[in-house]
């Protein structure tokens, strides 16, 4: 089942722009998708900076 999403406005470069729009003709999975992916991973990658409790695995990987 697909999650409600809120809408937002993202200002990219006209070459990302037509990277994403190439990327799209060739697979067909909306560029909005491949915006959220991003969007994923450099969450992932400054989840250290967000606020929260910590896991179990943070523990183990000496995060504090």
């Amino acid at each position: 089942m697909a999650r409600k999403k809120i809408s937002t406005t993202v200002y990219i470069t006209p070459e990302q722009g037509e990277q994403l729009k190439l990327l799209h003709d060739r697979t067909r999975v909306p560029v909005a998708e491949y915006i959220r992916q991003g969007i994923d991973l450099v969450l992932e990658q400054y989840r250290g900076a967000l606020p929260g409790q910590l896991t179990l695995g943070d523990l183990g990987r000496g995060k504090r």
